[in-house]
């Protein structure tokens, strides 16, 4: 089936899917950064809904209708799809700061290239690097690939359950969990250190333990993140499982009873 502007519902179909495309580009990593010109934004949206048309045509049973309920239920149903990797991403920029608190660089801020904001300069790393390997494993072909299956499990215009919102509100726990798992290595070394700093500040009162406690902590945790890396990469390397099992829960929801209520 071929794009067809004049097959009956194709209007009120290109309206609420590209209203569908855009609560994605607006939330996922890489596409709703600020490095990416909107021009190049609203160019996607649009080149997307046009391929994606022929498939929601095929899937719909009746001609949608555009109403305020059918533009949050689709702008919704977008938010999920990038909220998904939004969430895997926000996960290493949390560990980043949590890292930076404990090793003591949270007071050296540098400039945020994808956010255009100061940030802790391990939260920054921790930004790049996730955004990174994201990239490196196509991260942005399989969140596309998630709308169009979005498509053919929620039919354009169909209506979502409101317990789908409930299901997105806890998938950001996903955020914190995910984030202290990252930082846990870093922490742990960081507390030891300063357990051992503390027993030798009491065993040789004569020495200045604050001269040296600053150095060995951002080495110790500098080293720590440095051996973790490795393991922080292998979680992103199988993203899309995580990313998937997350949407397919969210989505079971959206569409259990179908229709906003």
């Amino acid at each position: 089936m071929s794009f067809d502007l004049f097959a009956p519902g194709s209007p009120q179909t290109l309206v609420l899917l590209a209203v569908r495309l855009s609560g994605m580009v607006l939330v996922a990593p890489v596409f709703s950064t600020k490095a990416v010109p909107v021009t190049v934004r609203t160019c996607i949206i649009i080149l997307l809904t046009a391929l994606l048309q022929p498939m929601a045509l095929a899937q719909m049973t009746s001609v949608p209708a555009i109403t305020p309920e059918t533009f949050v239920a689709e702008a919704l149903i977008g938010f999920a799809l990038g909220l998904g990797a939004a969430l895997l991403v926000g996960a290493a920029s949390v560990a980043g700061d949590l890292m930076g608190m404990q090793v003591g660089l949270s007071g050296a801020a540098v400039l945020d290239p994808i956010n255009n904001s100061s940030e802790n300069v391990l939260g920054t790393f921790g930004n790049l690097f996730a955004v990174t390997l994201l990239l490196a494993v196509d991260a942005h072909l399989v969140m596309i690939d998630a709308v169009a299956r979005s498509v053919q499990m929620i039919p354009v215009g169909g209506g979502i359950h409101a317990v789908g919102i409930y299901a997105m509100v806890r998938s950001a726990s996903v955020l914190f969990g995910l984030g202290l798992q990252f930082a846990a290595p870093v922490v742990a070394a960081v507390l030891i250190a300063n357990c051992a700093l503390a027993i030798l500040s009491r065993a040789a009162p004569q020495l200045n333990i604050l001269s040296v406690a600053f150095p060995v902590q951002i080495g110790i945790g500098l080293v720590a993140l440095g051996a973790s890396i490795p393991f922080i990469g292998a979680f992103y390397h199988g993203w899309s499982g995580v990313y998937t099992e997350m949407l397919d829960r969210v989505f079971a929801s959206l569409i259990r009873g179908g229709g906003i209520r």
